[in-house]
């Protein structure tokens, strides 16, 4: 039993890597946006959603119309990637033009009821756009990579090597803008004082702006990923997800980008560990469905023992 046990250690750490780069790329948009507004989004889930069911939408037009067997899978997965972090950006741009900035000196309460309620928007529109085109609001996207790699035990799919490599990608490239470009700088100077970056000739709402396309671009193409990596998808799968990619960003340290992306793997390998059958250590009493309660109980007991996560600082309230 414990040789099984042993031998089946890499396989789940390989799984709660892939799982933790996509709980990692969706936390960035919420840690970013909370650095700067100190507003949670709640919609981002959602966005994250639309950008699985517009990555779906390319490749079933591509296949429908035949192209998809005469192009190369990477250069479709690419412009896929592109496509649909350009139209979730724009997204994400809008809604905090519409829903959060008519709302940015309202009680924080407010904002928060409108991004809950942006959210269920995004949930319904999405829903009767999926049911009118193919009848099913569950849509079975096309799957570009679908063979495995074998590393001895460790059995790891294509999709998942994509889905690994295309987030630790975007992930560094996001760390390398903030912290070595004009534009990341002025985030920056946004996120410590709004008032002062404003007298230093700092245009706030375009960085704003600016931070709602960067995390919203990143969120569409994690979902683009995700719907490579399990090839089902449905308007509801951004809720969960996004509660988790959230408890990520809150283990990391909110408003700490390589907070949450820390918050994004550990999550996504404690995870796996807690939902496998991994022999004595487990006994079969923690199983998959256990998974999502996991995860929350985490988000529980960092609020209660470390409120401000694992790279955040404590912050005194003002009096």
């Amino acid at each position: 039993m414990i040789a099984q046990t042993l031998q089946s250690l890499p396989q789940v750490l390989v799984d709660g890597v892939t799982l933790g780069a996509v709980y990692a790329t969706v936390a960035i948009g919420y840690t970013m946006v909370y650095g700067i507004l100190e507003l949670i989004n709640f919609a981002h889930g959602e966005i994250f959603m639309s950008g699985a069911f517009i990555g779906t939408a390319i490749l079933l037009v591509l296949n429908g119309a035949g192209w998809l067997a005469h192009l190369p899978k990477l250069l479709v997965l690419l412009l896929t990637l592109l496509v649909a972090m350009a139209l979730t950006g724009l997204l994400g741009m809008g809604i905090e033009r519409v829903a959060y900035r008519p709302l940015r000196h309202a009680p924080r309460l407010i904002p928060l009821i409108s991004a809950i309620g942006v959210s269920f928007v995004l949930q319904d529109v999405v829903r009767f756009i999926a049911e009118w085109r193919t009848g099913n609001y569950i849509v079975t996207g096309v799957t570009l990579y679908g063979s495995e790699v074998n590393f001895g035990s460790i059995t790891v799919k294509s999709n998942a090597l994509f889905v690994l490599g295309a987030a630790v990608v975007m992930m560094a490239g996001l760390d390398l803008f903030v912290r070595k470009t004009k534009w990341g700088t002025a985030m920056r100077a946004v996120a410590q004082d709004k008032d002062t970056a404003a007298l230093m000739s700092i245009n706030v709402n375009r960085v704003i702006a600016l931070t709602f396309f960067m995390g919203s671009a990143l969120g569409g193409a994690t979902g683009v990923l995700f719907a490579q990596q399990y090839g089902t998808i449905d308007p509801y799968i951004g809720f969960i997800l996004g509660l988790k990619a959230f408890t990520a960003a809150v283990l990391g340290g909110i408003g700490n980008i390589r907070g949450a992306m820390f918050g994004g793997f550990v999550l996504g390998i404690l995870e796996m560990f807690a939902s496998a059958e991994l022999g004595p250590l487990t006994g079969g009493v923690l199983g998959a469905e256990y998974k999502d309660v996991f995860a929350f109980i985490i988000l529980i007991a960092v609020l209660l023992f470390k409120p401000e996560g694992l790279f955040g600082q404590a912050v005194k309230e003002k009096v």
